[in-house]
């Protein structure tokens, strides 16, 4: 699925403009690319919940659906961490 560009409300592949924001659908491949690689940041924000918390205050307004992933991501990797620690 695609997501829009502008507002990263998901689109469905037929659509030529984002029903959301207006936004001209011209690159859907770029988005789907872009929402791939957001496995690996997701990952490393997991690892390391303050790459997470970077990454999500850097894209939260040109990348929100990557960003939401790395926010979520280094919350639960922080929560893990917390109870790691304290069993210790």
């Amino acid at each position: 699925m695609a997501y829009c560009p502008n507002c990263g409300e998901p689109v469905r592949d037929d659509q030529d403009v984002c029903l959301s924001c207006g936004n001209e659908l011209k690159e859907k491949k770029t988005v789907a690319l872009e929402e791939g690689s957001a496995v690996g940041w997701g990952i490393l924000s997991f690892l390391i919940p303050l790459v997470g918390l970077i990454l999500f205050l850097t894209w939260k307004d040109t990348k929100p659906n990557t960003a939401k992933v790395c926010g979520v991501l280094a919350l639960v990797g922080f929560i893990l961490n917390i109870f790691v620690i304290s069993s210790l």
